[in-house]
């Protein structure tokens, strides 16, 4: 090659070296992703304690191991005012456990909460949870809460064995509960076990009657507008649901030992009854954790075939399958890389695949395989969760402690003299009026 085509290809290189080199220089640098941040430390609090929190430490073990990261938990009874205490000190946690939506829509309102629909992939959490559970976590249309731990309160306990031997059937409607009780009585043994004894919380169990009856009867959007107190307490449907529970609670011969025998046995007590030999009621309303309370008593009594429960029936067909019950939510309150993680992992079924297999936890997400769960009322448990269209929470522990405290109070006061209903329900309201005044 002569000097000149040497000369010339040199050339052409440089300027082609030149030129890539400026191209680079014009091009603006790549924004840097928050997401793609190393992963440190999330802080998150809750009202768990004990051996939830050492479940819940093992769930989050399998992020730390992915991602490096790690989670600090603080435990508190006291949820409520540290939260408020800790946002009003500019010191939040970056994510916590809340034990109702209320307290999410406290936090979300008043703009100290970050809305995570833009972090959660939207298309998956639609698949895996019921539209009911987006509902509940969303505010103003945007979502703020992942709920990830479940409990159902509309379980119906009662021996299979018994009603097989019997030959009765499972009732579908309240009408047909009415029925199955009535032919129990002429059998000879009362339809039901109730019991609401309970310390200074004494009523409580009752109330589960109650917010049962309301949504099984009225339905989801008059239900909210109780527990807000956008209706009286003197509300038609409030009257109708005592008067419902009054129809099983006062009724001659339906529960042993009458109002008396309610007020003075206690709720873990009474769930006894169906199971004993022989049986001295057939029938036990309370949530899944009873359960627990049974196996404990009868450890000798097999699951499904001595004891199983069946979902509370509906009123008003149009709210067939609607359940109550608890849940907790975890919402963010520091947008941070950290937190962002952790939340995403928590959105996965497979996160919780190790609680849900050591017991004493139901998860909302339809996705997690129930298989998991230890036994098959577990997995039953779950399912009434996963596959409602319709869940609300306890409406009583959604409503100010003063009121919750009068509705207690109201039950007692009903079942010994229900001929006030009218002026039991008035004085609840007149608590209820002042205290969602003061909120």
């Amino acid at each position: 090659m002569s000097w000149l085509k040497r000369a010339t290809v040199l050339a052409l290189a440089l300027a082609l070296m030149v030129s890539f080199v400026a191209c680079a220089a014009d091009e603006p640098e790549e924004p840097v992703v928050d997401d793609e941040e190393p992963i440190g430390t999330v802080t998150v609090m809750g009202v768990w304690g004990g051996g939830e929190i050492e479940a819940f430490e093992e769930v989050v073990a399998g992020w730390e191991a992915e991602t490096g990261g790690t989670m600090e938990f603080e435990g508190t009874r006291d949820l409520s005012a540290i939260l408020r205490a800790r946002v009003a000190g500019g010191n939040p946690p970056d994510l916590a456990i809340l034990p109702n939506p209320a307290l999410m829509a406290d936090f979300a309102g008043s703009g100290d909460l970050q809305a995570i629909d833009g972090v959660l992939d939207m298309s998956a959490l639609e698949s895996d949870y019921a539209e009911t559970w987006i509902d509940l976590g969303s505010v103003d249309g945007s979502l703020y809460g992942l709920f990830v731990k479940a409990a159902t309160k509309s379980t119906v306990w009662y021996s299979p064995a018994n009603f097989d031997a019997a030959g009765y059937e499972i009732p579908e409607s309240w009408d047909d509960l009415i029925a199955l009780s009535d032919q129990m009585v002429a059998d000879g043994t009362p339809p039901w076990s109730i019991g609401i004894e309970s310390g200074g919380a004494t009523g409580w169990p009752g109330t589960d009657w109650i917010q049962e009856i309301f949504l099984a009867e009225s339905g989801p959007d008059l239900y909210d507008q109780w527990v807000a107190n956008e209706i009286p307490w003197t509300h038609e449907a409030v009257k109708s649901a005592f008067e419902k529970f009054g129809e099983v609670a006062l009724a001659e011969g339906y529960v042993p030992g009458g109002v008396n025998g309610i007020l003075e046995t206690g709720f873990q007590d009474a769930s006894y009854l169906p199971f004993e030999d022989p049986p001295r009621a057939h029938m036990y309303f309370l949530g899944a954790f009873t359960q627990g309370f049974i196996a404990e008593q009868f450890p000798a009594l097999t699951p499904e075939d001595d004891y199983d429960f069946f979902k509370f029936p509906y009123v008003d067909p149009a709210f067939e399958g609607a359940v109550t019950g608890g849940a907790d939510v975890v919402v963010m309150f520091n947008d941070t890389p950290s937190a962002r993680s952790l939340l995403r992992y928590l959105a996965t079924a497979e996160a919780w695949e190790s609680w849900a297999a050591a017991g004493g936890y139901s998860s909302p997400n339809r996705s997690l395989d129930v298989s998991v769960y230890p036994d098959a009322l577990s997995a039953k448990a779950a399912e009434q969760l996963t596959e409602s269209a319709i869940f609300r929470f306890d409406a009583d522990d959604m409503m100010p402690a003063e009121v919750q405290n009068a509705m207690f109070s109201g039950i007692v006061s009903y079942l010994q003299d229900p001929g006030r209903l009218d002026a039991i329900l008035a004085e609840i309201e007149a608590v209820a009026a002042e205290a969602y005044a003061q909120e």
